[in-house]
């Protein structure tokens, strides 16, 4: 299978490296994503790659994005946090190796993989500083037993996926804390006016902010920003 020479490691590994530096904003990351694990699946030679994360709330692992064309994998469904192969490898944050899926107790979707002809997996933790955030799966259509350098190029792979993931979630909440914050400039900028123009008082002004959201069906910002101009051109 997969890959047999260090030359191709190193090419391997050079192409996600260059992927999880592509990132620039949070509107590129499935797209990093579905990158990875196309590369991935091309080196490794293997019929099916995805990537699986966790969602907090619900304590499950979900499929985030995979080459596979099938849709009887793509949706076969969430696994609870230790259940299946990839729930248990999320919850132990260890490597797993399974050499016949379609045998495997634990396995949860054994139809699916029949269906569509897996054979053995190689499924490895997504972690971000001790932590895991979701799973990468590498599946192949014939058996394979996955060598010690594969399982370490997957992990590097796994890892660097997981570092996109975290890079992306990071500059989302900034951008978040940033918005909130001019936001809440502009209703204070906007609530002076309404203080200033009716003499209300600065609950008031700005229960009155309010109301002309609701009534508008517009955000408080857009509401703010409209009182603000037109002070702008009154003056």
């Amino acid at each position: 299978m997969a890959v047999k020479h260090k030359a191709e490691y190193k090419e391997f590994l050079e192409a996600v490296s260059k992927v999880s530096k592509a990132i620039t904003s949070d509107q590129y990351l499935e797209d990093i994503l579905k990158l990875i694990v196309t590369v991935t699946a091309q080196v490794m030679k293997s019929e099916v790659c995805s990537i699986m994360l966790i969602d907090e709330q619900k304590g499950t692992l979900d499929i985030k994005t995979t080459q596979s064309m099938s849709d009887d994998y793509k949706l076969k469904g969430s696994l609870k946090i230790g259940e299946g192969i990839a729930g248990k490898v999320a919850q132990e944050n260890r490597p797993m190796v399974i050499h016949n899926v379609q045998e495997q107790p634990e396995y949860k979707f054994k139809n699916v993989a029949k269906k569509i002809g897996l054979k053995s997996l190689l499924s490895v933790p997504m972690s971000v500083k001790g932590k895991v955030i979701g799973v990468l799966n590498v599946y192949t259509s014939f058996f394979h037993k996955f060598s010690e350098s594969e399982i370490n190029t997957i992990n590097t792979v796994a890892n660097q996926a997981a570092v996109v993931i975290e890079n992306s979630s990071l500059l989302v909440m900034s951008r978040v804390l940033k918005e909130e914050l001019e936001t809440r400039k502009l209703v204070e900028r906007a609530k002076g006016i309404i203080m200033k123009t009716t003499g209300l008082s600065e609950e008031d002004a700005f229960r009155k902010l309010q109301k002309k959201s609701m009534d508008a069906r517009k955000p408080l910002r857009v509401v703010a920003e409209a009182v603000i101009l037109a002070n702008e051109m009154g003056s």
